[in-house]
């Protein structure tokens, strides 16, 4: 009998503390903000949850993020440059422009710019993982990266190439590593 008591109060109680634990645990994801478009004026910006307009449109030529939690992808107007931004609208840094449009992530970095030379970004929190150093660089493959530090781009019609004589891999710390071997 005493037992059968104390399951009707552990029970619930513990119940209660684990949905409460879940509600709090769901709100603290739920905090993001959605990209809208005012479709007459083609202009950008971003709501809460609630509807409620917190970037209004027209501050941005372009919102590529379309789910804002910690930083966002947007195109500043009238200079095409590609931005990340954080909650409070401090630009983060420049990001890499790729296929018109800001890089995509590769291994869970993205390519970013500072004084034109390229280093890469984590894709979930946004944070500098290896700072803009390279003249050319790409997308990460098989946990290494081609960089080089004397590179130029040379423009063929409407696209452009990269060339060096110099080009060594990184690491996702930015550590010069070994040309890695092909995969059989």
């Amino acid at each position: 009998m005493k037992r059968d008591q104390a399951l009707n109060i552990i029970v619930p109680l513990l119940l209660f503390i684990s949905l409460a634990g879940c509600g709090l645990s769901i709100k603290k994801h739920n905090d993001y903000l959605v990209s809208f478009n005012d479709t007459i004026k083609d202009q950008w910006g971003y709501k809460n949850q609630n509807g409620e307009i917190i970037i209004p449109a027209g501050r941005y030529a372009r919102c590529f993020t379309d789910t804002f939690k910690i930083y966002a992808f947007v195109v500043k107007p009238n200079s095409g440059l590609f931005l990340a931004i954080d909650r409070q609208e401090n630009v983060l840094y420049e990001v890499f422009p790729f296929d018109n449009g800001p890089d995509g992530p590769s291994e869970g970095l993205f390519r970013i710019l500072a004084d034109k030379k390229i280093g890469y970004a984590d894709s979930l929190t946004g944070k500098i993982v290896v700072k803009p150093q390279f003249d050319c660089a790409w997308p990460f493959e098989n946990g290494v990266a081609e960089v080089s530090t004397d590179c130029k781009t040379q423009t063929e019609g409407e696209h452009s190439i990269w060339i060096s004589n110099k080009w060594y891999y990184i690491d996702k710390n930015g550590e010069k590593v070994e040309k890695p071997k092909p995969i059989k």
